[in-house]
């Protein structure tokens, strides 16, 4: 087998993981925290619409969300599927999937916040957007950051699931190669690939976490 050739692909491979990692992180983050201000809005119906959001983007597999997004248009709508959608439906599928699971990080890192420091913002002048960005979020993210570096750590492996509607990330270059050889080393690499993304990602992770613990 081609070596050269095998890390050369899988090389073009990692790449689209890392772009469905970056890209879904970008928008999974600020969306989560709109779907928190929504989960806790004093508004029933807003409240009861992110609750049904949250209830089944974690209650139903991540693969069968990234189907209904790329074939719903079609199913739906009649609209004609154009390849270049792939990636993008992989990107709106993880950023919808993930923004939920951030929401409920966020809300139990915010509903964790003592009272007392509302107060003394109020005290101080501060009104609530202005409590909220400049004193409790702060504190919010010191508190989940462990939580979230698990999310951070699972979307790498399930950057795998792009595969279901045919995104030649690095796991399908994988296969694709193993197949194709009858050779299981691609599989390896691929496995090293990714043990190498996580470490990285983790390295990085636990070094904010270092960082924002300015009271050690």
């Amino acid at each position: 087998m081609d070596y050269a050739m095998m890390l050369t692909k899988l090389s073009e491979g990692m790449l689209t993981s890392v772009a469905i990692f970056g890209l879904t992180l970008l928008f999974s983050i600020p969306l989560g925290l709109v779907i928190t201000f929504g989960r806790m809005s004093k508004n029933g119906v807003i409240r009861n619409i992110a609750k049904i959001y949250i209830s089944i983007m974690r209650g139903t597999p991540l693969m069968l969300q990234l189907m209904v997004v790329y074939f719903g248009p079609y199913y739906l709508f009649g609209i004609k599927i154009q390849a270049s959608y792939r990636f993008i439906a992989v990107i709106i599928g993880f950023a919808l999937n993930y923004a939920a699971y951030f929401a409920e990080i966020y809300r139990s890192g915010i509903e964790s916040m003592p009272v007392g420091q509302y107060e003394a913002a109020k005290l101080l002048g501060y009104n609530k957007v202005q409590t909220f960005f400049t004193i409790i979020l702060p504190q919010v993210i010191k508190r989940i950051l462990p939580s979230i570096t698990n999310e951070v750590i699972t979307l790498v492996k399930d950057t795998s699931l792009a595969m279901v509607i045919a995104v030649s990330e690095m796991f399908t270059v994988a296969k694709a190669l193993s197949s194709s050889s009858t050779n299981v080393m691609p599989l390896v690499a691929a496995g090293i690939f990714y043990y190498i993304f996580n470490f990285i990602v983790a390295f990085l992770m636990e070094k904010a976490e270092k960082k924002m613990n300015y009271y050690r």
